[in-house]
Formats: C-alpha cells, structure tokens, sequence
C-alpha cells in the first residue's frame, strides 16, 4: 500500500502532523497501537499553562487542531498570569479526558486523505539514505514518500512502581521494539529519559469540605480563533489542598525502594515536574506542598492529584495519601508510576524537524527529548506540513524566534541539544513581547493560507479581526475630546484631571484606564464597537494591547530586525570547522556537529562563543 505520508502514533504530535499533511492534500497514514485511544492524555488532562497555551494558540493559528478539541471539551479555563502584561498572559484548560479522545478520533476520522490503521510499527523501510515506508507487527508493509515518527514514551518503554518494573509505553499498554535499534544502526545517537505520573483517585471517597475550592473563568477567551462558543460541557472546580509533615514521614520511609533513588533509573526526568519523593529531597526545609484535585470528566468520578506525580511502592503512595487533608479515605484507581523511554538526540534534526542522516524521515514530540502536549503539537504540525513538503519537492517551512514558541522550541532543540526533558516557558522566548497568546492568527495564519493549511474561513476571520482592530486604533489615535468631557470621565474613573482637551490615545495610555472604560463613556467609540458583530471582546483586547504597549513592541521588533541581519549570511557546508583553529576547541566540535545553516544559527549554539561568531564573520568577509 502507497501514501504520501506515514505517521507513527495517534498522540498529540502524531494527530496534528497526520491532520496538516491530509489537509494538505498529501494522502496520509496514521499508524496506532490503539484506535481507542487516539489523542490519549497519559498524564494531567490539562491543555495549555504558562507558554504553553501560546503555543496552543499558534497550533491554531496555523490551521491545527489541538485549540479547538481543547476548547469543546473543557471543564474549566483559566487566563493565568492576568496580574502581569499581556506577554505573560497563558490560557490554560482543564478537559474531559474520554471526551477529548472522542472529539480526536471524530477530527481524524473526517478529514479527507487521512486513513487510520490500528498496529505496531516495528522498523523503517530506508533506501540510498531516504525513508521510503514502514514495516509492522502484523507483517504488513505501507510504501511512502515520507515519514513522521512520533512515538511518545512507547520506545523501549519501561514502567516503575517501587522495584517492580514492567515494560510498557504506558500503563497496561505494551512498549514498542525495533526502531531504536534500527536508527541506532543508521548512525543516529540516542538515549534515556524518564517521566512519570500521579495516582488517580476515586472522588466519591474525597471529604472535599476540606479542601479549597478553585473555580476557572468563563468569559470571551479560549483557545480557537475560529468564531464559535467554547465550552459546551460542564463547568467543574478544582480543589486544593496540601501535604504536610506527617506525608512527608511516611514518603522517606520509602525513598530506599524507590527507583529515583536507588539506582533503578538512570534517566534524567523533567526538573519542571519532579515528583513528589523528589520535592521532599530537594525542598527538605518544606512542611508542605500545595496539590490541585483536578476532574477528568464532566460526569465520572475519577480525578488526578497534581502535584504528587510518584514511582514510590504502591503501598507508600497509599498511606501517604491518607494523610492528606480531604484524602483520609481516598479510594485509587491505580497507582502513580514513573517510565523511562527512548530519545534521539535533537541535534541530529533540521529546523524543519527532517533527520540530517535520513531524508524523508521526520522526528516530533518526546522522541525529541521534550515533554508536554503543547511541545508535542507544535512539534507535530510543523513535522506533517513538511513531510506533505517533502513529498512535493518543495522548500521545507520553518519558523523563527521572533514569530512563534514553535520557532523558539524548534531551535532550541536543534541548537543546543537537551540534557533533560525539554519544557517551554516564556522565559526561553527572547521576543516573548511580540509572541503573545492574542496575536497568534496575526503572526502566522497569513504564513499557513499562503501554504494552503489555514482554509479561506479562517483567513477571512483574520481579515476582519485586523480591520476592526486598525479601526479602533485609528479612531483612538485620531479623535480629540474637550477638556470638559475628559474631565467628566477622568473623575468618574478616579484619574487626575488635564488642564486641556486631549487625544483618547493619551487617556488610554493611563495604565488605570480600559479600553472598555472609554467605549462605555463616549458614544463615538461605543457607536464604532458596537457595529462589530462577532468575536468584539477579543478584537476589543487586541486593539488595546497594541495601543497600550505600542513603544515596547516596536523596541522588540527593531532589536529582532537587527538579529536578522545575521540570518541572512548562510554559511551550511561552508567551512571545514575542524581546520579553522582560531575557534575554540568547543566550537568547533559543536559547528562540526551541528553544521548551521546560518551565522544566526551558530551564534545560539551552546559552547559557541562571541568571539568564535567575530571570526566566522571575519571569515565571511563581514
């Protein structure tokens, strides 16, 4: 059987690559273990969080799907960070998790050129240096031009709970054999890392009086920017609640058993989500550690304790759970687990995340050495928009720095390699100002319509939002009010009086004052929004992000447009770097290894100094 593209795994990379290439127009193939578990949250049933959520909005900006599951599942929303500017603001969902499976396998199930077929990939058909198929458990061989592999935990997957180990890519779920040790073969270089979970519990045996009720938010936000109402299901709280010193006793009682700490496992796990035996080691002078009771579904009653992520025996999560406030009598469904997995080293990809050593093959999500669903979907569009690429001949598509989290997650990985498991924050993101959750449609839908991935009713949508928004900033730049009536709204808002008339621009600038202050008290202004019929709140909000924080953002664009210049000098096979000893010794092992494509490249390598960068120019004839 012949396809454009294979993808390996119904996970969150694999469904967002397998769904870009079909739309595409590429004919595609998504191989799963399981058809019952497509889009599967191994671990919190949770969408988005600090950068994340950008990330989420720019999956969807692109033509993705992972915003719009999100946002018809969810059980509770949340805009985090809403205390500080607009570049920090990250939504975060929590979703049913069965029926965010269910809205998956719908998704996939509808898109055209897209068939599904439930087995194992066990090796890779690779010819002349090019990936040409995948061959599977069941002795079936599928031909393609090219190949996706997003395998998840499930490579040579080993599950710990205490010393008992038992192999598997997830829970009661087995591993997968064969390809690690085939690419192994072909020369890539790979290694171990390890994750883990919580135990779930039954709610109907939580005492929730004495925990603190957390309620989401249900207002204009979501993920989408697509126009239609999110949040159809049920809105439910989360509850919090604490360890205490007593949890903390019973939990080093069994830290000799554990695999962290006894040698058992000798993979790095995520430093950003330790675990809780973890936390009682490296936080030793802590009493307590704050945990989320978080729903898994609109009507069951099974719910993840985030915070206590663990590979303790089982009879250790148990009687430390017991000591937990509103846990006395908590009922599990099954125990916390940790599971090491296979990696390959990021270094051996391009920005378009195809191998350097196999043409047509292409990594994304945790064989990537990162963590997270957000990472993975990222990884995954950009993985399935190039393989569709490559099955035409066409140039690769790649994103930089200064216009998305994919771009700073991508090149992070290509770049510096990773030593653990790989999580985004906003902090990794030196334009995080320019890369904000509500202008992800602006930064890139334009980009994937041109590609043909963002269809004509989502570029449409973005047109109007962008003429709504000009016409709001226009008028707000434009009209001049009277001392009088400024006054009048300055006292009503208690802000300090002017001493002349005044343009609405310069009231706005107030950082007291909103957008929406102004439209309620002049009618111009409320005449002029009100003729917007859908999505107002959000084209409200975005018109007044970029009037309020206009200076920061041309600061950060002029600082970006000066990196550019260094984009541009390409320097890919240019130089034997082993010979030019006036680069550090580091250097030239690192510019060797990873052959940049460009100065700009090599000047965000780990062991790649400034002064290496000055010689390369000099050599440039820069």
């Amino acid at each position: 059987m012949n396809y454009d593209v294979i993808v390996v795994g119904a996970g969150h990379a694999g469904n967002e690559a397998a769904c870009a290439a079909a739309n595409l127009g590429s004919k595609t193939l998504l191989i799963t273990m399981d058809m019952n578990k497509i889009g599967q949250m191994s671990c919190n049933p949770a969408i988005g969080g600090i950068a994340k959520g950008q990330i989420v909005r720019e999956i969807d900006a692109l033509g993705g799907q992972m915003g719009i599951v999100t946002d018809l599942t969810a059980l509770q929303f949340r805009l985090l960070n809403q205390s500080k500017g607009p570049a920090m603001w990250s939504p975060r969902s929590q979703s049913d998790r069965e029926q965010f499976i269910i809205q998956w396998r719908r998704t996939i199930e509808n898109t055209a050129n897209l068939d599904i077929w439930q087995d194992t990939a066990t090796s890779l058909i690779i010819e002349n240096g090019e990936c040409k198929g995948v061959k599977t458990l069941m002795g079936v061989t599928f031909h393609a031009k090219a190949v996706v592999l997003t395998n998840g935990t499930f490579l040579n997957g080993l599950i710990h709970i205490g010393r008992l180990q038992i192999k598997g890519g997830r829970i009661a779920e087995p591993a997968a054999y064969g390809i690690t040790e085939q690419l192994r073969e072909e020369g890539f270089t790979t290694g171990r890392m390890k994750t883990g979970t919580p135990v779930r519990i039954d709610g109907r045996s939580v005492d929730f009086s004495k925990m603190t009720e957390q309620h989401g938010e249900d207002d204009f936000h979501k993920f989408s920017y697509m126009d239609f109402k999110p949040r159809p299901l049920k809105q439910k709280p989360c509850w919090i609640t604490y360890t205490n010193t007593d949890t903390h006793d019973i939990l080093r009682k069994g830290l000799p058993d554990s695999p962290l700490f006894n040698g058992q496992i000798k993979s790095i796990g995520p430093r950003y989500c330790p675990s809780i035996e973890t936390k009682i080691v490296t936080f030793a002078d802590k009493d307590k550690h704050q945990l989320f009771l978080e729903p898994e579904s609109e009507n069951g009653q099974e719910f993840y304790l985030n915070g206590f992520s663990s590979s303790l025996p089982m009879d250790i999560q148990v009687n430390a759970l017991h000591t937990i406030p509103g846990l006395e009598n908590a009922k599990i469904y099954r125990p916390g687990y940790a599971i090491e997995y296979d990696y390959f080293d990021p270094t051996q990809l391009e920005h378009s995340l195809e191998t350097k050593k196999v043409k047509h093959l292409f990594f994304a999500g945790q064989i990537n050495g990162t963590t997270g669903y957000e990472e993975a979907g990222g990884q995954g569009i950009l993985a399935g928009i190039n393989a569709h690429l490559a099955c035409k001949g066409d140039e690769r598509f790649t994103l930089s720095r200064d216009e998305s989290y994919i771009g700073v997650l991508v090149d992070d990985l290509v770049n510096k390699g990773v030593d653990e498991p790989y999580r985004m924050f906003t902090s990794r993101a030196e334009y995080r100002i320019l890369l904000r959750q509500d202008d992800a449609d602006m930064r890139l839908t334009e980009k994937s319509y041109d590609l043909g991935l963002a269809k004509k009713d989502r570029y449409d949508l973005l047109i109007e939002k962008k003429q709504r928004r000009d016409e709001i900033m226009e008028y707000v730049k434009s009209t001049t009010v009277h001392k009088a009536a400024a006054n009048e709204f300055l006292r009503k808002v208690n802000s300090s009086e002017v001493k002349e008339g005044t343009k609405l621009v310069d009231l706005l600038l107030r950082p007291e004052i909103k957008l929406n202050d102004l439209i309620e008290h002049f009618y111009g202004l409320h005449e002029l929004t009100d003729k917007i019929t859908n999505r107002k709140e959000e084209i409200i909000e975005a018109a007044e992000i970029l009037v309020k924080y206009d200076g920061y953002i041309k600061r950060e664009k002029s600082l970006a447009e000066k990196l550019h210049r260094l984009e541009n000098i390409r320097i890919k096979d240019k130089f034997d770097y082993a010979s030019i000893h006036q680069l550090s010794t580091e250097a030239r092992q690192k510019l060797a290894k990873i052959n940049p494509e460009t100065i700009g490249q090599a000047s965000r390598i780990s062991g790649v100094a400034p002064s290496d960068i000055s010689i390369l120019l000099l050599l440039c004839g820069r």
